[in-house]
This record gives structure tokens, sequence and C-alpha cells, in this order.
């Protein structure tokens, strides 16, 4: 099973242009942001869910690859896929790239920890969300 899924669309706008003329790095990191709210509904598992198995994620690290600019006026698709699952944490990559020419423009690699919110420590995956990742990580792809 292919396992990278659509998270986000947009368009780059004017106004998230800096003086240089393309995207200021402080959008990427919106978009991808806005992007991982989705990583977990597309696979099925919802925050509803989360809540009612008595945990929910918190980002933990993040790390972004520049690869191409863009510019005001681009069409953006991000999508996203799970690399790693540990006792606790689950990393996912996503990737941004031209909606109309597939150009790839910048990379994210995503660490989220599973959270108890009662007792605000870090938990073990719940069985059930482990299973789902777990049917649903990335075969490498040299690096993609």
């Amino acid at each position: 099973m292919h396992v990278w899924r659509e998270t986000f669309r947009s368009v780059v706008f004017p106004w998230q242009c800096d003086q240089f003329g393309h995207m200021n790095v402080r959008w990427y990191a919106h978009h991808f942001d806005d992007a991982a709210f989705h990583v977990w509904a597309t696979c099925g598992i919802t925050f509803k869910r989360m809540e009612e198995l008595g945990v929910h994620t918190v980002v933990a690290r993040t790390a972004t690859d520049f690869v191409k600019e863009l510019t005001a006026g681009e069409l953006i698709v991000v999508e996203s896929a799970f690399a790693r699952i540990g006792r606790t944490s689950v990393t996912y990559r996503q990737r941004m790239s031209d909606a109309e020419t597939g150009t790839l423009h910048a990379t994210q690699e995503g660490v989220e920890v599973f959270f108890d919110p009662a007792s605000r420590s870090p938990v073990p995956i719940p069985d059930e969300i482990r299973q789902t990742v777990e049917s649903l990580l990335l075969v490498d792809e040299a690096g993609d």
C-alpha cells in the first residue's frame, strides 16, 4: 500500500512573501502545521477517538528542508506519511510540492509524542492506533 496521503492544499499569497519575493519560512511552517492536523484523520484516527482513548499528541520536534523557492500565485499541495513508530512517539514526513507541476519545494519531518492530558506526561501509543500506523509505515524510498 502506498502511504503518502494528501493533507493540505493552498495558494501562495503575495503577503506571505518576503522582501526577496519568495514565500517566507514562517509560512512553510504554517502550511506544514496545518497539514499535520490532518495526518491522523486521513488514516481514520480522529481526535475524538484519541480523546476516548485518553490520549492526544504533542509535537516534540520538526525539521524542514527547503528545496526550491515558492512565489506568489503558486498552488501547493502537502502530502504526509508515517516514517517510524516508537513506544510513545510517531515520526511522519511531509512534502510540499507544486500542485500543477509536481515540483518538490520543501520537506519536513515531525515527531509527535502521545500524551496523557490528565497526567501531562508521555504514554505508550494505544494498540488500536499502533496497529493503524504500523500498517501505513513508509517503506524506505531512498529518503523520500
